[in-house]
């Protein structure tokens, strides 16, 4: 584990104006792998030993964490974010906290994966914030309670050991464990507060779960889809375009920057595995004067594979679901859409199935990664 941006200390007190102008931060190369305690994925705060403050929910909420100067309630301070009450020590005689004495929180991954790279985020704790923070990863089966997860078989692996942080700052760590994770256990020590949690990697989908299923989408997240590259990121990320479900509004899809020149934008998948498409689907909604004007859709077998047209230059309808049944069935490991000249589309599905070259590396994958 390396800690890619480093950051301790207080903040300094809130002064007015805008609550992020002194906010510490730093680039992380991990942040463009898709977050898999992102809720749209099904991920979900289990448990937490305390919360009087601010509820653990709060930490896998979607958006930065935002802040309300004068918003008080009956506890103190209402914080968005996962706040835990002051530890005390033992006695008079001894009134700090035990050196072991910490909080902790259970998370729920939406999607199983391999972590690389972890952002504690403690916006507008300034001063509550934990003096150093721990994570622990474990790879459970089905869908445990908290009871069961804190039961003594199961075995946490350490992803980030125990580090200090800063407050009003995010604070990344690259994790170089090469494991299948389902669930992690957050701790603070001694106490304190953090705004949200990001949990960047790829997913690790259960291969006797997408044999299962026969017919799924071959590059939506949850099942292993990722977004290798795009020609823009503008207004919105690029993988959206994979989230479950239709979007909601205009940014949950990808838009981009409007175009003063005769190129065309693009988005770069590589599928679950090597794959058979037989259909397409192209979802404009919401994009409804700024959707793409054109679409269409290339394929390749493997890394160095020949570009092949699936889908030629086809019109696309602004807020709409295009449906196409592909001729014959497509081999492919990675696909590009090709919009023209601009705009966005807002979900990508690719439905087929895996072929048995594809399926045994899904398997041995799974094996290798301890699943």
């Amino acid at each position: 584990m390396t800690a890619t941006a480093r950051f301790t200390g207080d903040a300094n007190p809130y002064g007015g104006g805008d609550p992020y102008a002194d906010y510490r931060t730093a680039d992380l190369s991990f942040t463009d792998l898709v977050d898999l305690a992102d809720r749209r994925l099904g991920a979900g705060v289990i448990a937490a030993n305390d919360e009087f403050f601010a509820e653990r929910e709060n930490l896998l909420r979607p958006g930065p964490a935002e802040f309300d100067p004068g918003h008080f309630g009956h506890k103190g301070k209402v914080m968005d974010g996962w706040e835990t009450r002051r530890r005390r020590g033992a006695g008079a005689d001894r009134p700090h906290p035990a050196d072991e004495d910490h909080d902790w929180a259970l998370i729920r991954l939406g999607a199983p994966g391999v972590v690389r790279g972890i952002v504690v985020d403690t916006a507008h704790f300034r001063g509550n914030y934990p003096q150093a923070v721990s994570v622990e990863a474990a790879c459970v089966p089905g869908s445990p309670s908290a009871g069961e997860l804190l039961a003594p078989e199961v075995t946490w692996t350490t992803l980030v050991p125990r580090t200090a942080v800063g407050g009003h700052a995010a604070n990344g760590f690259a994790v170089a464990v090469e494991q299948r994770v389902t669930h992690l256990r957050v701790n603070q020590h001694p106490d304190g507060g953090m705004a949200r949690l990001r949990v960047h990697g790829e997913v690790a989908p259960d291969p006797v779960w997408l044999a299962a299923l026969g017919t799924f989408d071959l590059v939506a997240l949850e099942n292993g889809g990722m977004v290798e590259d795009a020609s823009d990121r503008f207004y919105s990320p690029a993988t959206n375009t994979i989230q479950p479900g239709r979007s909601r509004k205009m940014d949950d899809g990808w838009e981009t920057r409007r175009r003063r020149d005769k190129g065309n934008d693009w988005i770069r998948y590589r599928l679950v595995e090597q794959a058979e498409i037989r259909a397409v689907e192209i979802d404009t909604a919401y994009l409804k004067g700024n959707s793409a004007g054109w679409a269409s859709l290339s394929a390749r077998d493997g890394d160095g594979g020949d570009w092949n047209e699936v889908l030629p230059r086809t019109r696309l309808q602004p807020d709409t679901n295009h449906r196409f049944v592909l001729p014959d069935a497509v081999r492919a490991t990675h696909v590009r859409i090709d919009i023209f000249p601009d705009g966005g589309i807002s979900r990508l599905r690719l439905f087929g199935s895996p072929t048995d070259e594809g399926a045994t590396r899904l398997a041995a994958r799974h094996r290798e990664l301890g699943g």
